[in-house]
């Protein structure tokens, strides 16, 4: 890690002095920037250029870097907007997006994105319309961010969800965390959901199991939101069981946040009448309490799975229910009994049923 220290008051001035422009400052404003700044590069380059740019430079100096970045936005009105809408996209904001969502005609979006760039609050990558603009640091993008008003900012990343999602099919498929952000934070709760479950689902299938965790939480999170409904529940119940799963790898098969989330699954499983394509839920919240050593618990929920399924006549669950008790009681020391089980379950694993 790189430690960056604060400047020195002779790198505060020497900074001060290398900005076009500050030649022309009075030496007490120069010393005002440089008491004011507190050795913090970013601060001292933007409060300079602010002060510059205001031509007021012996009144009004901004007390914080964010009053500052405030100050050089309110300075270019003509073109706040456009840093606004870029903002919402996020650090970067491509072109071809931007002008989607500001809906604005090609000349006067181009004019302001040049007033933009010779800021230098944003830098330019490539030409329109295949150009892509980013923002000098974060802090100036959150500056931009929090000058607009929720309910505009709802209505952007709204507009924003349904351009990616009408033009971008790539994103889609490779970022639907991005969609799902944007919709979570439009307020869009269902299309919020459904994208929760894809990217989840995606970084699963890739192994990235903690991003996956993270995904399916968040997803659950906007679940809330909704009313308590059979669909509701449903949805919960994939949500509970992939995460489930997840945490076994993430978490491990005994830690306490598996086993809630396991309960959890286990009680809307029963609850949504046991359906048979969310069986692993009771496989896996026995293993997460053989595990632990709570062999009886164990030995109970694959008795409940192995005469579930007989009442169904479920080889999928037979199975599973087979399996479990074999491994169970072997780790009891039924050796006898659990043998049985298991040659159970191989000859099920036969069965064209449950191919």
């Amino acid at each position: 890690m790189l430690t960056l220290n604060r400047l020195d008051r002779t790198n505060r001035t020497a900074l001060i002095e290398q900005i076009p422009g500050s030649a022309a400052l009075p030496d007490k404003v120069i010393d005002q920037l440089a008491d004011r700044t507190d050795g913090v590069p970013l601060f001292i380059e933007e409060l300079t250029k602010s002060v510059l740019e205001s031509g007021v430079p012996t009144v009004g100096i901004p007390t914080t870097l964010h009053d500052s970045l405030m100050a050089r936005l309110d300075r270019l009105s003509s073109v706040r907007r456009v840093a606004q809408i870029g903002a919402v996209i996020g650090r970067e904001f491509p072109y071809a997006l931007l002008r989607t969502v500001s809906r604005l005609p090609e000349d006067e979006l181009q004019s302001a994105l040049r007033r933009l760039v010779a800021s230098e609050l944003v830098f330019r990558r490539g030409t329109p319309p295949d150009a892509v603009y980013a923002f000098k640091h974060a802090l100036v993008q959150d500056a931009a961010h929090g000058s607009l008003l929720r309910s505009s900012r709802r209505q952007l990343h709204a507009r924003i969800a349904e351009a990616l999602e009408a033009h971008s099919p790539e994103i889609i498929e490779n970022q639907p965390e991005l969609l799902a952000q944007h919709y979570s934070e439009a307020g869009l709760v269902e299309k919020s959901v459904a994208y929760w479950v894809k990217a989840g689902r995606r970084s699963a299938a890739r192994s990235a199991m903690a991003e996956a965790a993270a995904q399916f939480q968040k997803g659950l999170e906007e679940l809330a939101l909704l009313p308590d409904d059979f669909a509701r529940r449903r949805q919960e119940l994939e949500f509970r069981s992939s995460l489930g799963t997840v945490l076994q790898s993430v978490r491990g098969y005994a830690a306490d946040e598996t086993g809630r989330t396991l309960a959890r699954a286990r009680e809307l499983w029963e609850d949504l009448g046991s359906p048979s394509e969310f069986l692993q839920v009771a496989y896996a919240q026995s293993i997460y309490h053989a595990i632990r050593g709570e062999l009886r618990l164990a030995h109970r929920l694959d008795e409940d799975l192995l005469r579930l399924s007989r009442q169904r006549n479920e080889p999928a669950g037979l199975f599973l229910a087979h399996q479990s008790c074999g491994r169970n009681l072997m780790f009891a020391g039924r050796l006898i009994a659990a043998r049985s089980h298991l040659e159970e379950s191989i000859s099920l694993c036969n069965l064209d049923s449950y191919q």
